[in-house]
């Protein structure tokens, strides 16, 4: 079974306590930065063992009324394809997704945001796409000397430079498809245009990493130092806070940055700030709510060898920079963790030596290790995947759950009419030969079955997957590591 560390329950309430306090203390109108991700919180919930990832969209629903989602995007993200990791896709397109998902759910999308505009080719066709879709649209300019130049910044030069979003709503949650966005920058900005109406708004920050009331060290902090190296995030000692209140708490680099510009904005609409560190204008009650610290640390650990592996394999394929890589050994070295932790990589490495072919390997819930290695018909995660099905459902390994009498006419298609040079299975098509099976096999009905047993597992390939099969992975919500090499010495790799 896997172990609760932290109680998803105890937080929705504290949380949206909070989050209400937070809206009373402005009487007009609330700019509020989501950090992280509104749906599919995956890293929350796994350094956090019992964070549900929709745990945020659960306290806004409650707000709906009051509630308008603006979503902010860097110009630059759209230009470079930047992914979201967890999904595969790209920043443009999760945007899409988001504005589906939130109107599912009955909330109001008011606009978007396209941060850091200055002109870019893809950034412009993205604004067309959203206009005929008829989405609003809005643009915010690059400052010279961000966040810098407070001067320069609080003035008609600056933010006043960028397109005022209209807003019609009393909280305003501006969220965005990933991190390095331009949330923050999009609140500030709209309340230095708020002001200049007229208008009385407040702003904060809905954020759940880095932990304040964490130490600076703890896994759990040293695993979001992980997940955002490719953007130079650093947690340190809030020195604000620090100094107002003499109590050491934990944030990072960019809100340090960032908050004489808060300051400044908030002592020039209102005569001072409300503020007095970066800590203070965060609503997160995260740190309050974890149960079992054991429990989130080692999540943690594993968290962070995941995002080694990560940006390994990103380097490999020529994605990342190998700068990340040396950062997150630098935090494996803080959080005292190493490659032979990773109880799937180990057992996967294994395989693949005794065999000189590639293997995969998959950690139940209750602890057990399955392995798997390339077959005749078959590949490594595949059969890994009929493997652990097996395991689960108590069928005897020997057991054919596939026959070769549907495998192989499979094949065929793929070789011989839709120009596969690999004739294994992926696993996508293993679980749809698998389906067919179950029409009239009871074991293959049985194995299928035990499917949803996989979410949450960890898992571990001796080579660099496809594209098809990482999706799969994805899919199944089994959290997938790969060693850092291609099963072939080709230069090109789908």
């Amino acid at each position: 079974m896997k172990q609760i560390g932290f109680s998803n329950e105890k937080y929705l309430t504290l949380q949206s306590e909070q989050i209400r306090a937070r809206i009373n203390q402005f009487g007009g109108k609330l700019y509020m930065e989501f950090g992280g991700k509104l749906f599919d919180d995956h890293h929350a919930s796994r350094v956090l063992p019992g964070f549900e990832p929709d745990s945020k969209l659960k306290m806004l629903l409650k707000l709906r009324d009051q509630a308008e989602i603006v979503i902010a995007i860097c110009a630059d993200a759209i230009g470079s394809g930047k992914r979201r990791g967890d999904l595969g896709i790209t920043y443009d397109s999760e945007v899409l997704r988001l504005i589906d998902l939130f109107r599912s759910v009955g909330l109001y999308v008011g606009s978007v945001n396209i941060t850091q505009y200055d002109g870019q080719h893809a950034a412009d066709a993205f604004i067309r796409r959203l206009t005929e879709l008829g989405i609003p649209v809005f643009r915010s300019y690059r400052i010279e000397d961000y966040p810098s130049n407070v001067e320069l910044i609080v003035s008609p030069d600056g933010y006043g430079r960028n397109e005022y979003i209209k807003t019609s709503r009393s909280l305003i949650i501006v969220t965005a498809p990933g991190p390095g966005s331009g949330k923050m920058a999009t609140c500030l900005s709209q309340l230095y245009h708020e002001h200049q109406r007229g208008i009385r708004a407040g702003y904060a920050k809905f954020e759940t990493f880095p932990i304040w009331n964490l130490p600076l060290q703890h896994p759990v902090n040293l695993a979001y130092e992980a997940a955002t190296a490719d953007l130079g995030d650093v947690n340190m000692i809030d020195p604000f806070h620090l100094e107002a209140y003499g109590r050491v708490t934990v944030n990072y680099n960019r809100d340090v940055e960032i908050f004489p510009v808060l300051s400044t904005i908030f002592e020039r609409i209102y005569g001072q700030s409300p503020y007095r560190s970066p800590t203070d204008m965060g609503v997160n009650m995260a740190g309050n709510c974890i149960v079992d610290d054991a429990v989130c640390c080692e999540a943690s650990r594993q968290e962070i060898l995941r995002r080694y592996y990560s940006a390994r394999c990103g380097v490999r394929s020529g994605r990342h920079d190998v700068a990340e890589v040396r950062k997150i050994e630098m935090l494996m070295s803080k959080a005292n963790v190493k490659t032979d932790a990773r109880r799937v990589a180990v057992a996967a490495m294994q395989v693949a030596r005794q065999t000189g072919e590639p293997a995969a390997a998959i950690e139940l819930r209750d602890g057990r290790i399955i392995t798997g290695k390339n077959k005749e018909l078959l590949g490594a995660s595949s059969a890994m995947l009929l493997n652990a099905l097996k395991a689960l459902a108590g069928i005897d390994d020997v057991v054919e759950l596939i026959s070769s009498a549907v495998i192989e006419p499979v094949q065929a298609l793929k070789v011989h009419y839709l120009g596969n040079q690999n004739p294994r299975l992926h696993m996508d098509e293993v679980l749809i030969a698998l389906s067919i099976c179950a029409a009239t096999d009871q074991n293959a009905a049985k194995a299928l079955t035990c499917l949803p047993q996989l979410e949450g597992c960890e898992a571990h390939s001796s080579v660099i997957l496809s594209g098809v099969d990482e999706n799969t992975y994805r899919r199944l919500k089994i959290n997938l590591t790969c060693e850092p090499e291609y099963e072939t010495n080709r230069l090109f790799h789908k």
